[in-house]
């Protein structure tokens, strides 16, 4: 493949996470290759499970003489946020960190987020 034709950074890793989601229950490296059409090597498929397994995305066990892999987070959404998460623990200025993602949000963004921590802190919602 010429490097006009790669695919950016993380859309396999997407495609990957997309057919575990879809499947809702473990998949092999073979199984996640034939949800993808067969179109990727195996091998390839075994790399970007190992790589989101390093990355603590998806969980594997043991399935014959096999891994298989279930997503570590349940969407879109949820991955987005652990990989903020993961973000804001690299650095030492977390303030300034936080302070520089709300000053780039949009006002409607802005109002959303205000909205979430209001309901975060009333009685009886989650920590």
């Amino acid at each position: 493949m010429t490097d006009a034709a790669r695919r950016p950074a993380g859309e396999l890793e997407a495609e990957v996470l997309a057919a575990l989601w879809a499947a809702h229950a473990p998949l092999t490296p073979p199984q996640v290759q034939q949800s993808l059409g067969g179109t990727l090597a195996r091998t390839t498929v075994a790399t970007i499970l190992a790589r989101l397994h390093d990355k603590g995305t998806v969980i594997r066990s043991r399935s014959g003489r096999a891994y298989a892999y279930t997503p570590a987070v349940e969407d879109e959404a949820a991955l987005a946020a652990r990989r903020m998460h993961t973000e804001l623990e690299k650095g030492d200025d977390r303030s300034g960190v936080l302070a520089r993602f709300v000053s780039r949000l949009s006002p409607d963004d802005e109002q959303l987020l205000r909205g979430l921590l209001a309901r975060a802190e009333e009685p009886g919602s989650r920590p």
